[in-house]
Order: C-alpha cells, then sequence, then structure tokens
C-alpha cells in the first residue's frame, strides 16, 4: 500500500463511495474499486487500533 496516513484513507474511501453511488464506472473499475477501499478500509481500522493502545490505561 502507498504511504497513507488515516486522513488520506478515510478521504480516498469517501472518493471511492462517491464513484460508486455514481454507478458511471464499469463492473471491471467497481470491482478494482471496491477492493481498493477494503483494502484502505483494514489500514484504517489497523491505525485506529494502534490509536486506542496508545490512549487507554494499563490494565483496562
Amino acid at each position: 500500500m502507498n504511504e497513507h496516513t488515516f486522513e488520506s484513507a478515510l478521504a480516498r474511501l469517501n472518493e471511492i463511495i462517491a464513484l460508486l453511488e455514481k454507478n458511471e464506472v464499469s463492473l471491471s473499475q467497481a470491482a478494482t474499486l471496491y477492493q481498493e477501499g477494503q483494502d484502505l478500509l483494514k489500514f484504517a481500522q489497523t491505525q485506529l487500533t494502534q490509536f486506542e493502545s496508545l490512549i487507554e490505561p494499563k490494565g483496562e
């Protein structure tokens, strides 16, 4: 994956959602965008988990 930040991943996810909602992409393009979105979502979820572990008190 490219060098994404949490914010850039969310921005790209929003772009992908907008493209898919327009129904102006081919099935092949939609599948590619969907996979990219899944990868970005996984990245963002991992980032959130890491951030949460930094702010949660130890022992909870």
